[in-house]
């Protein structure tokens, strides 16, 4: 088990660092617009839809990073009133929703909506990169939910987390 712990540690790494980048890039892109609009007197229309796309990644996969740290947004007071086995139960049923809701909407979904955008052949308006590149993030962040969730079921039917 110590090496899926391991395994779990660098993905949470590696995704921490990725949208710090994404973050930095999107700071960047933010001040050379303000920069360029307000001192050379020109606004470079790129950049808006950079922060955009920027924004939608560091959303999407700060969401699969959330569900690793289990501290997405979750009302517990019914919860809390259920006996730690009730407890137990309830947290596998709530990845395994998890689970689904991945597998289904994020990577069935993402993965059609990736290829018919690359298939239509559809452009970002200003950047001219195929759209179908912007929206894997969608697959990619729900097939990391997915494997979290089953750390998450391992870890709650070991009785390591609740």
């Amino acid at each position: 088990m110590m090496n899926y712990v391991s395994v779990f540690n660098k993905i949470n790494k590696t995704l921490e660092w990725f949208m710090i980048i994404i973050f930095g890039l999107l700071v960047i892109d933010v001040l050379f617009q303000v920069f360029s609009r307000y001192i050379l007197g020109t606004s470079f229309t790129w950049t808006e839809e950079f922060a955009r796309f920027a924004l939608i990644w560091m959303t999407i996969i700060g969401a699969a990073y959330l569900n690793a740290k289990r501290e997405h947004l979750s009302m517990d007071f019914l919860y809390q009133k259920f006996s730690e086995e009730n407890q137990r139960k309830l947290s596998i049923l709530i990845e395994v929703f998890i689970f689904l809701f991945a597998l289904i909407v994020m990577v069935i979904g993402g993965l059609n909506l990736v290829y018919t955008t690359l298939h239509l052949e559809q452009l970002s308006g200003t950047l001219r990169i195929p759209l179908g590149y912007v929206y894997a993030v969608m697959p990619f962040s729900g097939f990391m939910i997915m494997c979290f969730s089953v750390y998450h079921i391992s870890n709650i039917y070991s009785n390591k987390i609740l």
